[in-house]
């Protein structure tokens, strides 16, 4: 079971988690957290239209949140909104219900794969999706706002 959960990838991805710490001025700031194990994950965001260019997290999670964090700061910079909320789906389904890991830049969650049967580990893994998710939504709440 261990070795399924902590294998040497998820390891690696824990212990070298890109673009730490906070933005001086995001656009939005969410955090998530795991009420089973009290892991959160805090994210900073900015936008130029819908492209993300700006993203900072402070990562106080398991090693499957820190290694999900570190896929996420991977590759969120240039990443669309839309693009974030579809690999938000695609890791809940592959995680949940059985769905296929994404192919392209976020092929690194196929490391997640074998989670599926640690239904009690999910949510620490879901931490930085959904984080992100809730920014985007106050991003986009805010421009709504602003145009109303």
């Amino acid at each position: 079971m261990l070795n399924d959960i902590y294998n040497r990838r998820i390891l690696e991805l824990a212990a070298d988690i890109p673009l730490l710490g906070r933005l001086p001025e995001p656009q939005a700031t969410a955090t998530a957290r795991s009420k089973l194990c009290g892991s959160t994950v805090t994210v900073d965001l900015a936008l130029d239209g819908d492209v993300v260019t700006g993203f900072a997290h402070d990562v106080k999670a398991c090693a499957l949140g820190q290694a999900s964090s570190s896929i996420m700061g991977r590759h969120v910079l240039g990443s669309t909104a839309s693009e974030l909320r579809e690999v938000r789906e695609i890791a809940s389904r592959m995680l949940r219900a059985g769905g296929e890991a994404p192919e392209g830049k976020w092929e690194d969650l196929k490391v997640l794969e074998p989670l599926r049967d640690y239904k009690a580990r999910h949510p620490s893994i879901m931490l930085t999706f959904d984080a992100v998710v809730d920014a985007l939504d106050q991003i986009e709440a805010g421009r709504t706002k602003e145009a109303g």
